[in-house]
This record gives structure tokens, sequence and C-alpha cells, in this order.
């Protein structure tokens, strides 16, 4: 991977920038935000297709590698939710905090203090908006999701997600670590091998 590469992070997510500014040492990333370009319209019905969507508007509109993920908390017992709505769980002016709250009141309607769920992230690069072949790299993590919140780091639901092999939250996993285990981490890892193939972009 080249270093100095000016590369779009299609996303205004601040939390989701900041690791990603971790993993992707050896470029030169901006926003979004840096580029005052407002946030693709998330309509697709799976991740993939919401990463496309994102990576497209991102390539479109600011002319750079567009690399964008869309990620998210799935709990299969309670069909799937939150799913790709995880960034507005509550409603469309949601914030993490009445994301979390929902979904403990989701799970104690079950009658449970905790539930299987996975984090899942799929990224997408493309070259241009109109990329025939973009990279596409997924990673996946499985833990429980629980009612009682922990941790003062990460963002989203890290405060309720436990991963497996793990006794603390995602919020409480010193943030190296979580870059490596984290479903963003495992998707950013496969995607990188990907990229360096790329002779120019």
């Amino acid at each position: 991977m080249q270093k100095n590469r000016k590369v779009l992070i299609a996303s205004s997510n601040k939390g989701k920038i900041a690791e990603f500014e971790k993993i992707f040492l050896n470029l030169d990333l901006v926003s979004l935000t840096d580029l005052d370009i407002g946030d693709a319209i998330e309509d697709g019905l799976s991740f993939l297709e919401n990463a496309i969507k994102k990576a497209r508007h991102g390539a479109k509109y600011s002319g750079l590698y567009s690399i964008a993920d869309d990620s998210g908390l799935v709990v299969p017992d309670l069909n799937f939710e939150p799913g790709i709505y995880s960034a507005r769980y509550a409603g469309e002016a949601s914030t993490d905090k009445l994301n979390r709250e929902k979904l403990i009141t989701s799970i104690a309607n079950l009658g449970e203090e905790s539930l299987d769920a996975y984090y899942v992230c799929i990224i997408v690069g493309m070259v241009n908006e109109k990329d025939p072949m973009p990279i596409v790299a997924s990673g996946k993590i499985h833990g429980k999701v629980s009612i009682h919140e922990s941790g003062d780091g990460g963002f989203g639901y890290d405060k309720l997600f436990y991963p497996n092999d793990f006794k603390s939250s995602m919020a409480s996993i010193d943030a190296d670590i979580k870059n490596e285990i984290s479903h963003r981490g495992l998707a950013a890892s496969a995607f990188i091998k990907k990229f360096n193939g790329i002779k120019s972009i």
C-alpha cells in the first residue's frame, strides 16, 4: 500500500472514522465531513447493498478512491434486528444511547438478560462511481448482547456487546485489541490485502 494516497472514508460517523484512521495508517484519509459532502441514502436491504451505495456516493462527489462500510449488530432472536437499521434503530434522529435503550427493552420483553448476537461489517472500495469491480471484504464477530451496559470506550452498541471468549464488553476492550478482533478490524484486514494489489488509483 503506497503511503500518502488520498482516500475518502465515505462516512461522517466520528467513531467509525477514528477506527479507520487507526487501521489505515499509510493512507491520507479524508471524510465526507472534511469535504462537506452529505451522507448517502441508505435504502438497501442488506449490508452489502448499503456499503456499495455509500462507496459509490462518495466516489461520485469527491473524485477520490472511496472506501465505505456498512455494519451493524444482528440479534437472530429479535428477527435479526437491529441489523441494517442499527444506526437508526430508535428512529431517524436516534442517538447511540437511544438505540441501546430500545435494544435493552427488546431483549427484556423476551424475558431475557442476554441473547446471542453478532457484529458484521462489509467494506467496499471503489475507484470511481462507475467501478464495475469494487473491492468487497467482510468481517464478523460473535458474542452476546446484554441488558447491562459496561465500559467507556467504543460507540454504537459496544457497551452491550460481549464477544465470545471475553468477559468484558466491547466498550471495555483496549482499542488496539478491538481493532484486531472486531468485525471492522477483520473486514479491514481482508480489504487491505486486496487493496494492496491495486497498481494505481
